[in-house]
């Protein structure tokens, strides 16, 4: 019932060209702890679902991504990730450019284990120009409204960050929004979760409040292993516990203008493992001290 493993052994259970979908939204949540050990893999190939954020600006530099599909790839203050922006403009790679509510139906879809869900949302937009495989589909009630199929996105790997786990898997988001977390959880074949704090058994509120209860968005069965990774967010936040830090952002931001600007941002922050980066960052001091924004 243990299901603690490292970052390391997460990783060496995937495989080139699997479908990962990775939770949290732009530069909130994001399990960078776990992406930044793909990042020192041999892993390639790799269909990428996702809100993104810096993620999906690194993972695209470092050569692992052959399809990306997503909602938006944004570090908010910063409005289009550089690194994304650049692979996308060079071509090369796979691009499915869903609206917002569309990844979230085909997440959905997959999570109740039917192959589309009906939806209104991208009847008004280009997607049958970009992507001819979406079908239409006629309500069989008499109003016969014409929808959109919204096709069902199977992972096979979910990684997500939440406040607190224990080793059984069970986990808590404590911060003002779980995003779509829990529909990551249930589409993927596996769920791998990151946790600030690692307890031996949680509290879900059989002898403590509602709100412990409330906070678990998913159950513990979907979850196939832990990672506890203090501080592995960042440079995302995790409220309440830190903030995103944005000089860190700025500076990753600025080297996908500079020549080899991704190798140095390599050298410089993904030589060595977790505790190497965090010292380089400076410290889970400075991660902790973040100030959590309102946005």
């Amino acid at each position: 019932m243990n299901k603690q493993l490292g970052a390391q052994d997460l990783v060496a259970q995937l495989r080139d060209g699997m479908t990962i979908g990775i939770g949290g939204w732009g530069p909130r949540r994001k399990p960078m702890a776990l992406v930044r050990e793909i990042l020192r893999s041999d892993l390639k190939d790799l269909t990428i679902v996702t809100y993104g954020g810096p993620e999906v600006g690194m993972l695209c530099a470092a050569g692992k991504v052959r399809k990306l599909v997503f909602g938006f790839v944004s570090l908010d203050a910063i409005p289009l990730e550089p690194y994304f922006r650049r692979a996308r403009e060079a071509g090369g790679m796979d691009i499915c450019e869903l609206d917002e509510g569309m990844l979230q139906w085909g997440l959905r879809a997959a999570a109740m284990r039917l192959p589309f869900l009906p939806t209104r949302v991208g009847l008004a937009s280009d997607v049958h120009a970009r992507y001819p495989d979406f079908k239409t589909i006629s309500s069989p009630y008499a109003d016969g409204e014409t929808l959109l199929a919204m096709p069902a996105l199977h992972l096979d790997v979910a990684l997500l960050h939440v406040d607190q786990c224990d080793r059984l898997g069970n986990s808590r988001i404590l911060g003002p929004d779980p995003y779509f977390d829990d529909l990551f959880a249930r589409a993927a074949k596996r769920c791998y979760v990151s946790c600030e704090q690692l307890h031996e058994r949680l509290d879900l509120g059989e002898h403590g409040s509602t709100d412990a209860a409330r906070a678990n968005s998913f159950e513990r069965y979907l979850v196939t292993g832990v990672v506890h990774a203090p501080g592995g967010a960042h440079p995302t936040s995790c409220a309440p516990h830190y903030g995103w830090d944005m000089k860190h952002l700025k500076q990753y931001c600025a080297s996908a203008e500079q020549e080899n600007g991704w190798q140095a941002y390599a050298n410089d922050y993904l030589a060595g493992g977790e505790s190497d980066y965090q010292a380089r960052v400076g410290g889970a001091a400075h991660i902790g001290s973040l100030p959590v924004t309102a946005i």
